[in-house]
């Protein structure tokens, strides 16, 4: 079991079922409000849970203890995140859930794309199979046919 926990293999499958509950419990939480609020509601709870993972574990680290490059990146991505999650919470608010999930779940196909074009990352021919899947997968799922 300890093997398991520290494996990236099991962080991945549990952010997979979290995110799954996400477009569930998000699509019922924007019926009745606008998006943009909605998606802040649920920054605030995040920000409180993980202050509290923070404190909890004593894992705060001094500010100066991070580099200026590194705050650059976070920034970026917490920008991208926000983004990401506006858009993402309007559409729910648009479409079906059941649709809505696996179009955004094209990211993963971006990932792998930006991966190989900006961090010189390498996939096999499998891996490259794999992404063709998952992108023809998500349109597959989305489409209203």
């Amino acid at each position: 079991m300890r093997s398991m926990i520290v494996s990236w293999q099991f962080w991945a499958l549990l952010s997979a079922a979290f995110a799954a509950m996400t477009a569930i419990f998000a699509k019922v939480g924007v019926e009745n409000i606008n998006s943009d609020f909605a998606t802040f509601v649920r920054t605030v709870v995040i920000l409180l849970v993980l202050a509290a993972i923070l404190t909890g574990t004593a894992q705060w680290q001094p500010w100066g203890s991070v580099s200026t490059r590194t705050y650059a990146f976070l920034i970026l991505s917490g920008l991208a995140t926000g983004a990401s999650w506006l858009c993402y919470f309007r559409a729910l608010k648009l479409g079906d859930a059941a649709r809505v999930a696996p179009i955004d779940k094209l990211s993963v196909v971006l990932v792998a794309l930006f991966g190989v074009m900006f961090l010189g990352e390498r996939l096999s021919g499998w891996n490259w199979t794999g992404v063709a899947l998952i992108a023809g997968g998500a349109v597959l799922v989305a489409y209203r046919g």
